[in-house]
C-alpha cells in the first residue's frame, strides 16, 4: 500500500470489528457513517461500565490520535445521547462504535490510528 492510500472508515470500524471479537468482547456499531471517510466516534466499555467516548482525529503527525470527546463517564445517561444526536445533526456522516471489552480504548488506538 503507498503512503498517500487511506483505509475507508468502513474498513477501521470492521477491522476494529474483528480484533475486538477476537479478543472475547462486542463491538456493535450504533450509527453507522459514510463508508469512505465518515469520522468515527468509540464509545468504550469495560464490562458494562461507560470509560467514555473517544473520537479519531488527525494529528500533527499526519496520523490520528484518539481524543476524549463527550460527556464524562458517569454524567447523566441521556447526556450521551443527546452529544450523538447533535453530533449527527451537524456531522451526518458520523460513525459511532460501542466496544465493551478490556482496554477498549486501547483497542481502538491500535486498530483505528
Amino acid at each position: 500500500m503507498s503512503p498517500d492510500t487511506r483505509l475507508t472508515s468502513a474498513m477501521l470500524v470492521g477491522a476494529l470489528r474483528r480484533r475486538v471479537a477476537e479478543a472475547g468482547g462486542f463491538a456493535t456499531i450504533l450509527v453507522k457513517g459514510d463508508e469512505i471517510s465518515g469520522v468515527i466516534l468509540v464509545q468504550a466499555l469495560d464490562r458494562g461500565q461507560d470509560i467514555g467516548l473517544f473520537e479519531r482525529v488527525p494529528n500533527l503527525d499526519g496520523g490520528y490520535a484518539l481524543m476524549r470527546c463527550g460527556p464524562a463517564p458517569g454524567d447523566d445517561p441521556d447526556a450521551l445521547a443527546t452529544y450523538i444526536e447533535r453530533r449527527r445533526r451537524s456531522d451526518p456522516d458520523l460513525w459511532v462504535v460501542e466496544l465493551d471489552v478490556a482496554e477498549a480504548e486501547r483497542f481502538a488506538a491500535e486498530t483505528i490510528c
